[in-house]
């Protein structure tokens, strides 16, 4: 995306000619559970992936606001494409605004991304620990050797592995109590990429198994140590709710040209005329429009805070994620009631959609975590 498009809508309108592309494709990938790797060449192609860069080290430094808009347009094209790419973008954003890494090494990811369209995610989950956000220890492990560090583990849901350059893997470190982050090269000898996925949902964002077996990294790629104290809120996550939104509203689209078209011999019109169709499709934009104005305005309220009002936004972050992904399940169950049974088969998008929503639930931050710490807040008020 040229340098000259300085506009939120400028930059949707670039983006939405590769949306309708990659609908064409995801129907393919879904059914293969193969990975769109033309699909996010294309976004690299464009330099859709170097937005969330800083400035000073060539990018756009969108904003949070920017990044949610765009990454919602993405998803009405194909939520795994979104999802994948979502991850880089916000943790190059987040990594810019945390200030936690050595700068020098920081400016040499973001001048790869920039200049060779290189990728990075992170890999922290595990098989035994679960999501990294309950606070489990992770088992794969770290030792130091002279001026390296040999990292040997299992990590599982490391989405875009067929593509990604950069490994951000938590590990314990064996001779301390700590736990730290590492930066590895995908060129690293001991990585392996196995390839076990294989879900209902979200086929298509290739997340599978990393296998780290005494893998070699210099010291200086031991890039932050991790402490137990109530983690920073990270505005960044906000692109997981906005990918399902932009799945609910495909689906949205999706029910209301099913409705508009679709005229059994029963009545004179088309099923669009009927009451009670009417009613879920009204339902829905209601919910929709709700889903929208939270998500839009909580990711304004971080654009414009300083770093200490943001460390109070954690619940209402965290809020978002869960009313916007739960709002997303419903209007998709909704579509499906206005198509009937024609959204259960395969050439139908409906159900894809209907896959691919209920996996929101299941990214970080969880509902009951949400629910909890949103009760702590006003009872300690």
């Amino acid at each position: 995306m040229g340098s000259n498009l300085h506009q939120t809508d400028e930059r949707l309108k670039e983006l939405q000619p590769f949306v309708e592309r990659f609908r064409k494709r995801a129907a393919a990938h879904d059914l293969d559970a193969s990975f769109p790797k033309e699909n996010i060449e294309e976004l690299k192609q464009i330099g859709y992936t170097s937005l969330t860069v800083p400035k000073k080290y060539g990018g756009a430094e969108i904003t949070l606001y920017e990044l949610v808009r765009l990454q919602q347009l993405l998803a009405q094209g194909d939520g795994a494409t979104a999802l994948s790419i979502g991850w880089h973008m916000g943790i190059i954003k987040n990594l810019g605004e945390q200030n936690k890494w050595n700068e020098n090494i920081y400016k040499e990811i973001c001048e790869e991304v920039f200049h060779h369209g290189k990728l990075i995610n992170a890999a922290a989950t595990e098989p035994d620990t679960g999501s990294p956000t309950r606070g489990g220890k992770p088992q794969t492990t770290a030792v130091k050797d002279g001026t390296e560090w040999v990292i040997s583990g299992k990590k599982t849901f490391t989405t875009m592995a067929p593509v990604l350059d950069y490994f951000i893997v938590t590990a314990s470190l064996e001779d301390e109590e700590g736990v730290a982050n590492f930066l590895i090269p995908r060129e690293s000898p001991g990585i392996i990429i196995d390839e076990t996925w294989n879900t209902v949902g979200m086929r298509a964002t290739g997340s599978h198994d990393l296998l780290l077996k005494n893998v070699r990294v210099p010291n200086r790629f031991l890039v932050e140590r991790l402490s137990n104290k109530e983690k920073t809120p990270m505005g960044w996550l906000l692109h997981i709710p906005a990918c399902y939104l932009g799945i609910a509203e495909a689906a949205q689209r999706e029910s209301i040209n099913f409705a508009k078209t679709y005229s059994p011999n029963s009545i004179s019109g088309t099923i669009s005329e009927l009451p009670n169709v009417q009613q879920r499709i009204g339902e829905n934009e209601a919910k929709l429009m709700q889903s929208r104005h939270f998500l839009y305005s909580v990711a304004k309220k971080w654009d414009s805070s300083s770093q200490e009002e943001r460390s109070f936004m954690k619940p209402e972050l965290a809020a978002v994620k869960m009313m916007v992904v739960n709002s997303a399940n419903d209007v998709v169950d909704q579509a499906m009631r206005v198509a009937g049974a024609s959204g259960l088969f395969h050439d139908n998008p409906l159900q894809r959609y209907y896959r691919d929503v209920r996996f929101g639930l299941h990214n970080p931050p969880m509902d009951d975590m949400t629910v909890i710490q949103l009760a702590k807040q006003v009872l300690d008020q």
